[in-house]
Order: structure tokens, then C-alpha cells, then sequence
């Protein structure tokens, strides 16, 4: 009888919040089966693993051994107003409202980037700036996908994933 072996799965790090809306976590759900299609491992702080080291000590481990990133812009504050550059005289302007992902988010892009380690950008349309901002990365930052999605929509998101795999594939092994 044949042993229940799990196969290879190639990890990638994922920066994404713990906790998330019933909303959100459809989305994350989507991302989740695009990366066990693709054979590839989800690896995020606390999901699953834990550690005893301060967290940052502990991405920068986790990433040095993953060999791609997922940042996963979910919105997890909301500002009912917000001031622009208060006190820089012509440039100071008052927003409406306002909605920011984990400041993790632009940290852990930060050092993947750093590392030149392949990364997929998703964010909920409400959220931008820093990494989420157009042409900050080489690479394009997407919407987040949504199960209402359509099915060219959902087949774009298949083609997205296997053109990423496929450099994280390259990637941990080298090429």
C-alpha cells in the first residue's frame, strides 16, 4: 500500500490580514484554490505557522525560504475624513472617506521586492497608495477577485496565476 505522501508544493509568502470580513474571505478562498492549483504553498505569519520571534525577525525568515509573494490589499481601516498634507501651503486638502490595508502589506512587499522574489498584487477598490499605487512595482496591481466574478474574469485570473507560477517556479529552482 502506497504512503499518503503530500507532493511538493512550492511555498509563497502571503501578506495578507487574519482576520477578514465574510467578503474578504471568499476573495482570499479564490487565491487559496489558484495557489493549490498552480502547487504551490501558502505561507503568511500565524497561517499556519507560529513563532516564538518578534514578527518582522519572522517574515524575513519565512520569506528567505518562499520563492514568491502574494499581497493581498483587504481594506482593515476606515477614515470618515481625512486631511491631505495638512500644513503644506497649496498642496493641503480635505478627503472624504478613506480606507487603508495592514501597513503589513507595504512591508512585506518591501522586503520580497528587495529580495526580487516574484509578487502578484491584489487590492479591494477602495484601497491604494504605496504598493498599491500604479507603477510602483514593475508588475501591474489587480482587483481583487470576488466569487460574482464572471467567467472571463475568472479566466483571466486562471491565465494571471500560471504566468506568476510560472516564474515562481523558475525562481525556486533557479533559473
Amino acid at each position: 500500500m502506497p504512503l499518503p505522501i503530500q507532493p511538493l508544493r512550492i511555498p509563497v509568502f502571503v501578506s495578507c490580514p487574519s482576520a477578514l470580513s465574510q467578503s474578504q474571505t471568499a476573495s482570499a478562498k479564490m487565491i487559496l484554490e489558484q495557489l493549490e492549483k498552480n502547487k504551490l504553498q501558502w505561507r503568511a505569519l500565524g497561517q499556519p505557522d507560529y513563532s516564538r520571534q518578534l514578527p518582522l525577525a519572522e517574515v524575513i525568515g519565512m520569506i528567505k525560504h518562499c520563492a514568491g509573494g502574494l499581497i493581498l490589499g483587504f481594506q482593515q481601516y476606515e477614515a470618515k475624513s481625512v486631511e491631505y498634507r495638512r500644513g503644506v501651503k497649496g498642496e493641503h486638502r480635505k478627503l472624504g472617506k478613506v480606507c487603508f490595508p495592514t501597513p503589513w502589506n507595504h512591508l512585506e512587499a518591501g522586503i520580497l521586492y528587495s529580495r526580487k522574489i516574484p509578487i502578484l498584487v491584489f487590492h479591494e477598490p477602495n484601497i491604494g497608495g504605496g504598493i498599491f499605487d500604479t507603477g510602483i512595482i514593475p508588475e501591474f496591481t489587480h482587483k481583487m477577485p470576488t466569487p460574482n466574478m464572471g467567467k472571463a474574469a475568472k479566466d483571466e485570473l486562471d491565465s494571471l496565476f500560471q504566468r506568476w507560477s510560472s516564474e515562481v517556479k523558475d525562481y525556486y529552482h533557479g533559473y
